[in-house]
């Protein structure tokens, strides 16, 4: 027979992860503002290991439309050049001999639009994670009835898992908007 208790704790962890793997990709969301988490899919060749950019440079905001990057190493500025004209951030680096700086060119109201149609879209992938982990904790409970769960008590933990999963839309939709809201801001 399974425990009601820990089946819901699993599932409100799933439904955890999928906020915080939200917020991982809205932070990836370039919202015409220097962010330095447009960069953490940037790889670096570094001794023959791809190693993540923020593990070879410093990676700073100085203001609101340029993110510096001060390597560690001197000899290595071609090779992080080489790497975010590679990754898919879209900006061109610029470099003095000592620091590279990104400028954040200011978003056009199109672009901003398809920036907030992707976070919507992010927003949607969340919530799909979290039904599916509701839909895996009533199967578990509907399961249980088999196995001897009275048909009360599995009601009220269906009603449990509702809760918890209408808490982490609901959280869902706030952390969009919020997004959205930074998108178009000018």
């Amino acid at each position: 027979m399974i425990d009601v208790k820990q089946n819901l704790a699993d599932a409100s962890e799933k439904m955890e992860a999928a906020v915080l793997f939200l917020d991982d990709s809205l932070a990836r969301i370039r919202a015409g503002k220097a962010n330095v988490h447009i960069l953490d899919a940037v790889r670096v060749e570094y001794y023959g290991a791809m190693t993540p950019l923020s593990g070879v440079a410093s990676v700073t905001t100085p203001d609101a439309r340029t993110i510096a990057i001060q390597p560690w190493e001197k000899g290595m500025i071609r090779e992080i050049e080489r790497a975010i004209m590679a990754s898919e951030v879209g900006i061109t680096p610029e470099n003095n001999g000592e620091i590279i700086r990104l400028c954040i060119p200011p978003l056009t109201e199109e672009r901003r639009k398809a920036l907030v149609k992707q976070a919507k879209q992010e927003g949607e992938d969340a919530k799909i994670s979290v039904r599916n982990a509701r839909r895996d904790a009533i199967d578990l409970l509907k399961k249980a009835i088999k196995d001897g769960l009275p048909e009360d008590a599995e009601k009220d933990a269906e009603a449990n898992v509702q809760k918890v999963h209408d808490k982490f839309i609901k959280e869902i939709d706030e952390r969009v908007a919020a997004k959205e809201k930074e998108i178009m801001t000018v």
